[in-house]
């Protein structure tokens, strides 16, 4: 058996969820003389449920809404769309990646970019093997 037979197999016997709605949360860029700021409005979304990344230049925020219906009810009618939200930023290398920070509170998401300081020159010593 191939691996993509075995792979479709798995996919027919994994319970079928529903498609969750996807939102692009609202942001604000500014720019201080040592950062580049975001600040991600995601309503509902807590510090356990974002998941940020940085892969190939690319800036990932991922967050999950869990349901808020109390136990035991049936949501009879919705007025409010709810779904999970996501959003990519193309970053340069002025970024200094190892320095990123994130912080949620009420449902904003604040990042913080450090600028990466000018390159050093630095010596680099030749051994004799």
């Amino acid at each position: 058996m191939d691996n993509t037979a075995l792979q479709n197999r798995e996919a027919e016997t994994m319970p079928q969820q529903a498609p969750r709605r996807m939102f692009m949360p609202r942001a604000d860029v500014y720019e201080t003389p040592d950062a580049i700021v975001v600040v991600a409005d995601l309503p509902g979304v807590d510090e356990n449920h974002i998941d940020i990344t940085l892969e190939n230049d690319v800036l990932t925020i991922h967050g999950r809404v869990e349901p808020l219906a109390p136990a035991g009810h049936k949501l009879a009618y919705a007025e409010y769309g709810e779904g999970d939200y996501h959003r990519e930023f193309q970053i340069s290398n002025e970024i200094d990646r190892d320095a990123i920070q994130a912080a949620v509170k009420n449902g904003v998401l604040k990042l913080t970019l450090p600028k990466a300081g000018p390159a050093k020159t630095r010596k680099i010593t030749v051994k004799s093997e």
